[in-house]
């Protein structure tokens, strides 16, 4: 290993689909120079295809240091590992097969060596989610494969911006399939995982969390449906009792209309869009997506593959930024939190009443 490397967060970043707008957002993001100051970056990817990526943008004077394992990753410069030494067909702004074969052998190989322990950190770049399905991509998205990967059930996508975080407990689940879904057992699982990472990857001591109403108005008391009083009241109770600082259920309206959410430290949404659609009207170009309760720190940009404007240089960097710079963040915290807590202090003990009257 170089000793210029020793101390130095390692990050690995998947270059997601190649037709779509990642190369173009790693190369911006890459070419600050100020990211080497405290990382050595590794991109699992294709040189031709950054190449090829790296002219549209007219980004000239970038270049990857080529390697072939993580180990002798220039600490000062970008990575690249190649995972094909082919020429690669690129149809920018259009899914295709060898795309998403691209994308699934990025995944695997970053994942492989976050679990080795080669990289400490695992960026993703936006994938295309049916493209790259195949015998050993079976999932609905990059969620619920590192889950898979990690043998971690209890996992909760957290959406994170500057303004807000918010969790999704049902994830990529059909709508018609989320009232049956959501359960007390459920609920109190993902506010205790969201109240660990509130704690732990975020470094906030007694976080406040709400949780979001499945139904209009939560229920008005049971005329538009009875699950948010007898399925998440109770479940927020159980937890609150808990000693977590958990509130609502809230009607997802009021909520982001009063803009109530800045009360709080982490929002937990009852399925998908109640609570992606307000997080990308409020923070779309800045937002990351993090995996909150897997074993290894996962980030992505909140945004995806961007066909509409691939291959035009119009595309912010900004999210995959804040991608790269969080999961740093997440990593530096959770190793500060877990060294404090090695060995905490065990409660005084009562002196020994005297025997002498």
């Amino acid at each position: 290993m170089n000793p210029e490397t020793q101390g130095r967060i390692r990050v690995g970043i998947t270059h997601g689909d190649v037709n779509g707008i990642s190369y173009e957002v790693i190369i911006k993001t890459l070419q600050d120079q100020r990211i080497f100051e405290t990382c050595t970056v590794i991109v699992y990817g294709s040189s031709k295809v950054a190449s090829y990526h790296r002219k549209i943008i007219d980004a000239n004077d970038f270049n990857f240091n080529l390697i072939r394992k993580p180990d002798q990753a220039h600490p000062r410069r970008p990575n690249i590992i190649n995972l094909t030494e082919e020429e690669v067909k690129l149809d920018t702004g259009k899914s295709t097969a060898i795309a998403g074969e691209l994308a699934l052998q990025a995944l695997e190989m970053g994942v492989n060596d976050l679990k080795s322990n080669h990289i400490d950190v695992l960026v993703t770049a936006p994938i295309n989610k049916k493209n790259i399905q195949s015998e050993t991509f079976r999932f609905a998205g990059h969620t619920e494969y590192l889950a898979g990967k990690f043998n971690a059930p209890d996992h909760l996508m957290l959406m994170v911006t500057r303004a807000f975080r918010i969790g999704v407990v049902t994830g990529h689940l059909p709508l018609s399939k989320v009232s049956q879904a959501i359960t007390e057992e459920l609920l109190v699982s993902k506010i205790r995982i969201m109240n660990q990472s509130l704690v732990r990857d975020f470094g906030i001591v007694r976080p406040r969390i709400a949780v979001l109403a499945l139904n209009p108005h939560a229920g008005d008391e049971g005329l538009i449906g009875d699950e948010d009083q007898r399925i998440v009241a109770p479940a927020i109770s159980k937890a609150f009792m808990q000693n977590i600082l958990v509130f609502g259920p809230y009607p997802a309206d009021g909520f982001f209309g009063a803009a109530a959410f800045r009360e709080f430290d982490g929002i937990l949404a009852l399925y998908h869009d109640q609570g992606m659609v307000p997080f990308k009207l409020l923070s779309f170009e800045e937002g990351v997506n993090f995996t909150a309760g897997l074993p290894y720190v996962r980030t992505s940009p909140a945004h995806g593959t961007a066909y509409d404007i691939a291959g035009k240089n119009a595309a912010s960097p900004e999210a995959f930024r804040n991608a790269l710079y969080m999961a740093c963040d997440i990593f530096a915290n959770r190793k500060e939190y877990d060294e404090l807590h090695a060995n905490p202090l065990k409660p005084a003990q009562p002196p020994a009443e005297s025997s002498n009257a």
